[in-house]
């Protein structure tokens, strides 16, 4: 390991617009997904949960759709992978919200199911599909443009002529807490279709207020983007044929069960822990619950995946817990 000189890379852009319903994150996500395609010379691509929404807008824009069938986790992992094997370069997702909903419907009916009634296990349960969802974003070899709903609030504001009058506003994203941080670029839209630079990594337009951003604006995100050094992407390693597959597991099956001892050492030093104040940080309820989740996967490759990601989210939890107990 070694330091060397940063320098700025050719990024894909990550970009998400959030508001109420009517504020244009559709028509606003086609249009900078447009102005990205002409300027690469490509076509773009929508994967579609909002009842066909954006195909209400084919007479003036020109893209290939998906339209989930369902709007699960799973299926949108799919419809991305799917849209990488296809090439598609630029990717507009409408929308984000679905995952989330049925992540915390999920939750809801596993806490109901439960003798405890807690979301302690269920949550431990689905936050790796929230992880998996996320990471299949940040590593498509494309750019995106996603876009979120948010709640809603009625204020009282003012008109052009002075007077009083109802005015719809957004509230956070309908979407995992600090999905922002997964983003280079957020959008506030607002119901004149005004979009809020409310973070830019990019630095040209943090906080500014833009009319109806459209294709412009996508084709000066692009060109900041691909004006740095560029990316060499390494190609995963090919996979190994169907007949040496039964040879692989074999030998493979060993290294396996070893991590797989390692990481419930590891999770079992974490549901353990004391804190400060000389108290448990996770009930015996949590920890058997963790105990069962462990029992439960499977001696292979994505069992092992489980249990990292298990071990990542009670990390976290014990830390959170650990900063408001101090």
């Amino acid at each position: 390991m070694a330091f060397k000189k940063a320098e700025r890379t050719q990024l894909f852009l990550r970009c998400a617009l959030f508001g109420p319903s009517g504020s244009g994150k559709t028509m606003t996500a086609l249009r900078m997904a447009k102005g990205i395609a002409e300027k690469m010379g490509v076509s773009f691509a929508v994967i579609d949960t909002e009842a066909r929404s954006a195909s209400k807008y084919s007479d003036r824009f020109s893209f290939e759709v998906d339209d989930l069938e369902k709007k699960s986790v799973d299926y949108y992992i799919d419809s991305m992978n799917a849209a990488k094997e296809a090439g598609y370069k630029v990717l507009v997702i409408d929308s984000l919200s679905h995952a989330w909903c049925e992540l915390t419907e999920e939750v809801d009916r596993l806490s109901q199911s439960s003798v405890s009634k807690n979301s302690f296990s269920p949550w431990a349960k689905v936050n790796p599909k929230q992880k998996r969802f996320i990471d299949t974003i940040l590593n498509y070899p494309g750019h995106i443009i996603a876009t979120m709903r948010s709640s809603t609030e009625w204020i009282i504001g003012e008109n052009k002529n002075g007077k009083n009058v109802p005015e719809k506003i957004g509230l956070k994203p309908e979407q995992g807490k600090g999905i922002e941080f997964e983003f280079d670029l957020l959008l506030e839209m607002n119901q004149k279709h005004e979009a809020t630079v409310t973070k830019d990594r990019t630095g040209k337009f943090q906080d500014a207020v833009i009319e109806k951003p459209g294709e412009d604006f996508g084709v000066a995100l692009y060109e900041w983007l691909a004006s740095g050094v560029p990316l060499i992407i390494e190609e995963p390693a090919p996979k190994p044929s169907k007949g040496n597959t039964a040879k692989q597991k074999k030998e493979e099956s060993p290294t396996v069960q070893m991590q797989r001892e390692a990481l419930k050492q590891e999770i079992g030093g974490i549901i353990t822990t004391i804190s400060k104040s000389g108290d448990a940080v996770f009930t015996e309820d949590e920890k058997e619950q963790a105990r069962q989740i462990i029992k439960t996967t499977k001696l292979d490759s994505k069992g092992l995946q489980e249990l990292q990601e298990l071990k990542g989210f009670l990390s976290d939890e014990r830390s959170r817990r650990e900063k408001i107990a101090a």
